[in-house]
C-alpha cells in the first residue's frame, strides 16, 4: 500500500504504524527530477509479518527548503537513514537529536549533495567541515587507542576509536562510509537485466542475497509470478551462499582463541562448499545464476555430500565446545540484550543470537514452500549465542537444501517473461546471511531504472557493535567483531 501524505504528516503515520507491530525496513530520498516530475521526495517503507505486509509512505518536498520532522525519537534505524538522506540529498530532519554527518567525512564540500539529479561531477574536495565530533570521554586513566580506518587484509576501511581505562572500554564510535561509491546511482538509466552485474557486487559475500533482493524488486514491480522451480532454485542458491558464509565465520571464532587447527578444517570444509558452487552455478561466489524473472544453474548438490559436510561441521563445532578455552572466551563475553536488540533493530544473526525471532524467510516469504524456524539451544545474546546460531542454522540450511532439490529434480532453468513498460515501484525482501537485505526500485516508463534504494543488514547492525562491547576488554574486540562479522561494502553504498 502506498501513501501520499504531508511532512507534518509523518509522525502520526508512522506513530501508528509502529504501533501496531510495523518495522522501518528503509527510508530514502528521491529526486524526481524532469520536465513532468514532482521534484524531492522522502519514501519510507514500513514492514509487518504473519502476514506479510508492507506500507509506503511517500513525503514531496519543497526543493528550496526540503525538511522531514525526525523520526529519530520513535524508531533508532530512522535517525540513521535521516541522517543518511541529509548527506546525499540534502533533506533535512528537523529535531534530530543527534544530527551529525554519518556518510559525509570532514573533506566533503558543503552544499555538494551527490544523489541529486543535478549534482554534477564533485567539486574540489577539501577541509571544510572540520573533523568528525566524537564523543569526548574523560577522567583519571582514560586514555583512547585509534584503529584504521586501513586494516589489514581485504575488509574495507571503518575507523575504531575506543575510550578506555586499563583494558576497559567505555565507549567506542565506529566510524564507517570512508568510501562512498555512489553505487545506487550507478543503477539508474539501466534496463534491470543490465543491472545484475551490479546488484551481484553490492557485496561480495553475499551476490545471491542482494541479486535476489534486486530480482524480487523488478518482479514486483511488474507483477511477475516466478516459476516454482525458479523459486526453489533461488532458495537453494540462498542457503548455500549462507553455509560457506557461516562455516567461514565458525572457523575464525576459533581462530581469535588460539584454535587453529579447527580454523583449518573449517576453511577445509568452505573449500568443499566454494566447489559445490562452482560446480552448481560456474562461479564460486554464485554470480550469474539468477536474473529477473527466474533461474539457471548447471547442476544441484547432492544429499550425500551434503550429508557429510554436515556431519564435519557438527563434528568441528563439538570439538569447540568442548575445549573450555573456546567456552571461556565465548560464554558472556560482548552481550547484546534482547531489549537492546529490539531498540536498535537489529535484524539476522545478530538479533536471533539474542532471542529475536526475525526471519524474512518466515516474516517475508518469496516462495510457497514454508520450512519450520530453526531452533536455537542458545539465545543469551554472547558470542557463543552468535557462534550456536551460525552452527544450528548451518544444519538448517542443509537439510532445506536436500529437500528443495528432491523438488527440483531435472528441471535446472525456469523462467517468466518481465513485461515491457515502467513507471511502477517494487520492493524485494530476502533473508541474507547476514540477515534481512531489502531492495526497492522505480522505473521510468521505458522500463529503465531510475532509483534503486539498497538496505544491507550491516546497516541496522553496525550501531550494536560498540553497544555490546562496552564494559568488556580491548582484547575482546577482534572476537566480537567476527561474531558480528558486518560489511563495509554492504554499508558504505
Amino acid at each position: 500500500m502506498i501513501t501520499t501524505i504531508t511532512a507534518g504528516e509523518l509522525p502520526e503515520h508512522a506513530t501508528s504504524l509502529l504501533e501496531k507491530g510495523f518495522r522501518l525496513a528503509l527510508a530514502a530520498g528521491h529526486d524526481d527530477a524532469g520536465p513532468d516530475a514532482g521534484g524531492l521526495r522522502a519514501v519510507y517503507l514500513f514492514i509487518a509479518a504473519a502476514p506479510d505486509r508492507r506500507v509506503e509512505l511517500h513525503v514531496p518536498l519543497d526543493r528550496d527548503h526540503p525538511e522531514v520532522p525526525s523520526l529519530a525519537r520513535l524508531s533508532f534505524p530512522a535517525g540513521r537513514f535521516e541522517r543518511e538522506m541529509r548527506d546525499l540529498f540534502g533533506i533535512v530532519p528537523t529535531d534530530h537529536p543527534l544530527p551529525q554527518r554519518l556518510v559525509r567525512h570532514f573533506h566533503w564540500p558543503q552544499g555538494w549533495y551527490p544523489m541529486l539529479a543535478a549534482a554534477g561531477e564533485p567539486p574540489q574536495f577539501g577541509d571544510v567541515d572540520g573533523p568528525y565530533p566524537f564523543r569526548t570521554v574523560e577522567g583519571p586513566g582514560v586514555y583512547e587507542i585509534p584503529v584504521g580506518p586501513v586494516h589489514a587484509g581485504m575488509i574495507g576501511p571503518g575507523h575504531f576509536r575506543f575510550s578506555v581505562v586499563g583494558e576497559t572500554i567505555l565507549n567506542l564510535k565506529a566510524r564507517l562510509w570512508f568510501v562512498h561509491r555512489g553505487l545506487e546511482k550507478l543503477f539508474q538509466g539501466r534496463r534491470p537485466e543490465a543491472a545484475i552485474e551490479l546488484a551481484e557486487r553490492v557485496s561480495g559475500d553475499t551476490t545471491v542475497g542482494h541479486t535476489l533482493a534486486f530480482c524480487l524488486a523488478v518482479e514486483d514491480a511488474h507483477q511477475v509470478t516466478v516459476p516454482p522451480a525458479a523459486q526453489r532454485i533461488r532458495a537453494i542458491l540462498l542457503e548455500l551462499e549462507r553455509l560457506y558464509n557461516h562455516i567461514t565465520d565458525i572457523g575464525a571464532l576459533c581462530n581469535d582463541v588460539a584454535y587453529g587447527v579447527l580454523n583449518a578444517q573449517a576453511q577445509r570444509v568452505r573449500e568443499q562448499l566454494l566447489r559445490i558452487n562452482d560446480r552448481v552455478t560456474g562461479h564460486r561466489l554464485l554470480r550469474g545464476a539468477i536474473h529477473p524473472g527466474g533461474a539457471r544453474v548447471a547442476a544441484l548438490p547432492g544429499p550425500a555430500e551434503l550429508a557429510a559436510i554436515g556431519t564435519d561441521v557438527g563434528e568441528l563445532v563439538g570439538l569447540a565446545l568442548s575445549n573450555t578455552v573456546v567456552t571461556d572466551r565465548f560464554t558472556g563475553t560482548a552481550v547484546l540484550t534482547a531489549a537492546q536488540a529490539t531498540d536498535l533493530g537489529t535484524v539476522g544473526v545478530v538479533a536471533r543470537a539474542s532471542g529475536l525471532t526475525i526471519d524474512a524467510r518466515h516474516d517475508h516469504p518469496f516462495m510457497s514452500a514454508q520450512f519450520p524456524r530453526p531452533e536455537h539451544t542458545r539465545t543469551d545474546g554472547d558470542v557463543l549465542s552468535r557462534f550456536l546460531v551460525r552452527a544450528e542454522e548451518m544444519a538448517t540450511s542443509i537439510a532445506m537444501i536436500t529437500s528443495l532439490a528432491d523438488m527440483v529434480g531435472d528441471r535446472l532453468t525456469a523462467t517468466a517473461p518481465i513485461t515491457s513498460g515502467g513507471g511502477r515501484s517494487g520492493v524485494g525482501i530476502v533473508e541474507g546471511w547476514r540477515g534481512m537485505i531489502t531492495h526497492r526500485i522505480e522505473t521510468a516508463p521505458d522500463g529503465t531504472l531510475t532509483r534503486v534504494k539498497i538496505v544491507d543488514p550491516s546497516f541496522f547492525n553496525w550501531p550494536a557493535l560498540p553497544v555490546a562491547l562496552a564494559d568488556t576488554i580491548v582484547p575482546d574486540f577482534p572476537l566480537t567483531n567476527k561474531s558480528f562479522n558486518l560489511s563495509y561494502a554492504g554499508n558504505d553504498l
